[in-house]
């Protein structure tokens, strides 16, 4: 059974820094495509980044200065490191995985809200 559980969500001041942590068992982050998306009230679900290889991803243009993505295979995990947070990218932020055979996988997303 796949699960993927997010943490580290939760209230920050605008300019803040955030880590969110997703932890997988049932795949294996170190094959196929692991990362982010994140869905604002009222909003799509939209990418944030994504590990698509062993050291290449996809990202969304706007967020790649201040966001970036890491992962330990060791411990089946990856990271969402969020510098210099703006109101903005207030959202629930989703763990994702989509196997080599091509099936999706989601958690059950953690809030992120950037408020003074």
């Amino acid at each position: 059974q796949v699960q993927l559980m997010e943490s580290g969500g939760g209230l920050v001041q605008p300019g803040g820094s955030l880590r969110l942590s997703c932890a997988a068992s049932g795949i294996d982050f170190n094959s196929g495509h692991g990362g982010w998306f994140r869905q604002a009230a009222g909003g799509r679900r939209d990418l944030v980044i994504v590990f698509t290889g062993p050291t290449s991803t996809t990202y969304a243009e706007r967020l790649k200065d201040r966001f970036t993505i890491s992962r330990d295979i060791t411990k089946n995990e990856v990271y969402l490191q969020m510098s210099r947070l703006k109101v903005e990218d207030t959202a629930v932020y989703y763990c994702y995985y989509r196997s080599p055979s091509g099936n999706e996988y989601w958690g059950q997303g953690t809030q992120v809200t950037v408020s003074s």
